[in-house]
């Protein structure tokens, strides 16, 4: 299955899921626990059916000798699960209508939990009875909803799934969606800056599990880079530890850990006050998104732990008053975050957490805790995010980044407030592509110059193919576009169009030369100027091609406007409705869907420019508004601040245009809004004339 064909997948099960939902009296939070349960039920029925043949077989080895063992025994070792017949995901689904199916679900979920004892009280149980209380049939509808997915998903499809799951209950909930989900792409680049490949990962406020998820994804997904660069890795050597003091969100994590095939622990604790996996000095990596603001914490549950005390406590500016002695709080709990990641790496650990901004600029005792980590040379980077990045609020964050094996004194600053893809009118994310983007820039601040040329590569190989597949759509767009155009100049746009697609092929060529001129070289460091040489000459031929695409397009435009103007006065010359007509419409669907299929094809060449305009020599390079390597001494200057903004400066871009260009724009504009607002004054006559008509 490819990743287009699973994100169809995953919004056809959210659309069946949450239609059923909209026809009950549930709220999100109800539903949400019971519906990850039978994602769980059937990645654990997909990946014993792999087996079964091989658990029965073994069973039947062994009946009658010396090492006779249970069917459940054999399961238990061939696949990590035993599902008893009433277990299996088809019993339920083939049960009777009449049949009680929140007591056949929960009796399922007991036989799973009575077999895998790190599951035990962890599956959801009584939960699937308040399904059934406007509608008894829901729970089997949601069973036949999840039976779509395919029987040869593997584990991590499943767990993909159940990923995409978590993003819209919390999603749906806001404000307390937030509490157990850091949005993906916000993980996917933390995890990409400090590249956990092999070891122990510990988050200390880990909610439903999402950054070990994404550290397990990462090492799938640079497994074959790292082949390529001619680099050894090891395979699944990570071990995740988390803890989270809400019992609901912990029964997710645990969920969420084995559906994605992860080995580890995750405890319910409180991490103020309790440390169940003995942190200090312990982990190779830390990864967390921790409440912010907290100002409750006991300063006497932390100022002895040295977990939190070693690079200091946050005080209050006064000293407390003689009837609050021993009651006092730390006025942020922000820096006892921050104390607490330092302090669980081990002597060569990394880390990365989610921060509010503010505590990049905290004064008094938090001051003096920032210039302490700095002094003792802690942080390797600071990244400011984009703001609506978070279901909880708009607050905005910053992501922070240890390195105890950091080979210089200075800190990377990324300002990232102008990188990202607008999902809805009130939340962003970061893109694959802009999430690599931002994470080359530190790969490249440690030398990796193979990883950002094979990127580009990357990129090239992803837009050829993107392309390709375009061209094999233009053709027939543009006969239907001929269909519907009665104006000459309008036809020989579109033939101009047609022959510009047929420069592709030359492209092609260009592109293959290219490949056979790099082929090998990714895995030598020393051949890296050559490939960023060879990726450069190839870039320059793409931008004409697409500048004529675009130029052929805005002709097409100015046709359909002028067509469309032409008809509706001839319309009401006749004593008609100015109205579009039907081939009109048709022509602009066809004009739209062309336009979509050049701005995805030039996609990854504008990520390519992108990179190549602010590291033309493949090496990392101080980019004003985006980039900045502080010294000491900068750091200094600025009384220890962490805030990217403060170093890296401001850009104003230029969008490119001649006062000629953009005044032609702002014409063909207004001419479109005076259509517009004619069309729109025509309509408030007719509904007038109707409502007269209908009164009286």
């Amino acid at each position: 299955m490819n990743t287009e064909q699973l994100k169809k997948l995953e919004k056809s099960l959210w659309s069946a899921a949450d239609n059923l939902r909209a026809n009950s009296d549930l709220k999100s939070n109800e539903y949400a626990t019971p519906v990850l349960g039978l994602i769980f039920l059937k990645f654990a029925d997909n990946k014993y059916s792999k087996v079964e043949n091989e658990i029965v077989a073994e069973h039947a080895k062994l009946k009658g000798s010396r090492r006779e063992k249970p069917l459940s025994e054999v399961a238990i070792e061939k696949c990590g699960f035993y599902l008893p017949e009433h277990a299996r995901y088809d019993y339920l689904l083939n049960r009777p209508e009449e049949e009680d199916m929140a007591k056949a679900i929960k009796r399922a979920m007991e036989l799973v939990e009575e077999h895998k004892k790190e599951l035990d009280g962890i599956l959801p149980k009584d939960e699937y009875f308040a399904l059934t209380r406007t509608d008894r049939t829901l729970p089997a509808q949601l069973l036949k909803t999840f039976s779509d997915i395919p029987r040869d998903a593997t584990g991590d499809i499943l767990g993909k799934i159940y990923e995409f799951f978590l993003g819209k209950f919390a999603l749906a909930e806001g404000q307390g969606g937030g509490v157990f989900y850091t949005p993906t792409s916000v993980v996917r680049l933390m995890v990409e800056v400090i590249e956990p490949y092999k070891g122990t990962v510990y988050d200390p406020a880990c909610g439903s599990a999402g950054m070990f998820v994404q550290s397990q994804q990462f090492i799938e997904d640079h497994n074959k880079e790292l082949e390529l660069l001619g680099e050894k890795h090891d395979e699944n050597k990570l071990f995740v530890y988390g803890q989270e003091k809400t019992l609901d969100t912990v029964k997710l994590a645990k969920m969420n850990i084995a559906v994605n095939g992860l080995r580890g622990e995750i405890q319910q604790a409180n991490s103020y006050k309790e440390n169940p996996f003995d942190s200090y000095q312990k982990f190779d990596y830390v990864l967390a998104n921790p409440p912010f603001n907290v100002d409750d914490v006991p300063v006497a549950d932390v100022e002895d732990d040295i977990r939190f005390n070693e690079y200091g406590i946050p005080k209050k500016k006064t000293k407390a008053k003689k009837k609050d002695e021993g009651k006092d709080t730390v006025p942020n709990g922000n820096y006892l975050w921050i104390n607490l990641f330092a302090t669980s790496l081990k002597e060569k650990g990394r880390a990365a957490l989610v921060m509010a901004n503010s505590a990049s600029d905290a004064r008094h005792s938090e001051a003096d805790i920032r210039q302490t980590l700095i002094e003792n040379n802690m942080i390797y980077g600071m990244l400011t995010l984009p703001s609506n990045m978070f279901y909880t609020v708009t607050l905005p964050a910053t992501l922070w980044f240890f390195d105890k094996d950091k080979q210089d004194d200075n800190i990377l600053f990324i300002d990232a407030r102008n990188v990202f893809t607008q999902i809805d009118r009130a939340h962003r994310e970061f893109s694959p592509e802009q999430i690599n983007n931002l994470a080359i820039i530190s790969k490249l601040h440690k030398g990796k110059r193979r990883e950002y040329v094979h990127l580009i590569d990357t990129y090239f190989e992803k837009g050829m193919k993107q392309l390709a597949e375009n061209k094999t759509h233009v053709e027939p767009i543009s006969e239907q576009l001929l269909e519907v155009l009665d104006d000459e100049l309008g036809k020989v746009a579109v033939g101009d169009l047609v022959k510009q697609w047929k420069e592709l092929n030359q492209l092609q060529k260009r592109y293959k030369s290219y490949q056979a001129s790099v082929n090998e070289k990714f895995s030598d460091k020393d051949q890296v100027n050559i490939i960023n040489e060879a990726q450069h000459l190839l870039q320059k031929y793409f931008e004409p091609f697409f500048d004529a695409l675009h130029l052929g397009l805005k002709q097409l435009d100015k046709t359909l406007r002028r067509q469309e103007k032409e008809k509706s006065k001839a319309a009401k010359n006749k004593g008609k409705r100015g109205n579009t007509d039907r081939q009109t419409k048709k022509l602009k669907v066809a004009l739209e869907q062309l336009h979509k299929e050049v701005k995805s094809a030039e996609l990854f060449f504008k990520h390519i420019n992108w990179l190549q305009e602010r590291f033309p020599k493949a090496e990392y390079e101080d980019v004003i508004g985006l980039c900045k390597l502080a010294s000491p001494k900068d750091l200094e200057e600025q009384d220890y601040s962490l805030n990217a903004g403060r170093y890296v400066g401001v850009v104003i871009d230029d969008d490119g245009k001649t006062e000629e260009e953009f005044l032609n724009e702002l014409s063909e504009i207004n001419d479109e809004l005076l259509e517009l607002n004619e069309h729109s004054n025509n309509l408030a006559k007719i509904i007038n004339q109707n409502v007269q008509a209908i009164v009286g």
